[in-house]
């Protein structure tokens, strides 16, 4: 008699085209992280962070050089072509959007960055296996520190909090090692459309734009499960190879 059939759990994968100065993505992955928490099959759920400049022309400030939030707001009124007042209602909004999710958003610490490096330092950390730390490192650092987050021996430190090896990730760094993935990454959002983050891309069939609730997040995952079915493996008895070496 031939053995059972083995049934191997389906997953459900979601990759987040992101900024790690972009304040809605910082709540975004808050409410994912609630969504998830509530999800029967969180332990099936793969979460993929992928780059996404907001400004990739951003000169980066130096450590320390932080700006009142009035200096913030004007900045973003110029960026965005809007009033000063009404830039300081969208930063007073996003603050208060932050607090009811457990965030302290500091915009006068904010400290002007470009993030291509940050986005090389998330990529190492997905190899390494704590991609979702460190990137919840350098959000934290940027939105509450007033950490400088363009500056590399920052990143390296940052990093280092989060799980990562300092050398290591200086290596990476100054070898621009992950300059072609976040390219590849910014390049796949255009492809796909993506011109705002967060972006939240379901099983490569559902898009979910903006820092949607967790309500509607949780919503999608149980949508995208329901349509999974299970892989059914018909024949087991084949030589693999596997961790612990190969069968004979």
């Amino acid at each position: 008699m031939p053995p059972p059939a083995a049934v191997v759990a389906p997953v459900v994968k979601v990759e987040i085209w992101s900024d790690v100065v972009c304040p809605w993505c910082h709540i975004g992955k808050r409410r994912l992280g609630a969504a998830l928490a509530r999800f029967p099959h969180r332990d099936q759920v793969e979460v993929e962070w992928k780059a996404f400049e907001l400004d990739p022309g951003a000169r980066s400030a130096a450590a320390g050089d932080g700006v009142s939030a009035t200096g913030y707001a004007e900045r973003l009124a110029r960026k965005y072509g809007t009033s000063v007042a009404g830039a300081q209602q969208m930063t007073d909004h996003m603050t208060q959007q932050a607090a009811a999710e457990g965030l302290d958003f500091r915009f006068d610490r904010a400290v002007r960055a470009n993030t291509f490096d940050a986005h090389q330092v998330i990529h190492l950390a997905a190899e390494r296996g704590v991609q979702d730390a460190v990137k919840e490192r350098l959000l934290t650092a940027y939105f509450s520190e007033g950490e400088a987050v363009g500056d590399r021996e920052t990143l390296v430190r940052l990093a280092a909090d989060a799980g990562l090896y300092a050398d290591e990730v200086r290596a990476a760094l100054e070898d621009q090692r992950y300059a072609g993935a976040v390219r590849g990454d910014e390049a796949e959002a255009a492809a796909l459309g993506i011109s705002g983050v967060p972006f939240f891309v379901v099983d490569r069939k559902y898009g979910v734009n903006g820092a949607q609730s967790a309500d509607a997040l949780l919503q999608v995952l149980e949508r995208a499960w329901s349509e999974r079915s299970p892989l059914i493996s018909v024949a087991s008895d084949g030589a693999v190879c596997g961790p612990d070496g190969c069968t004979a």
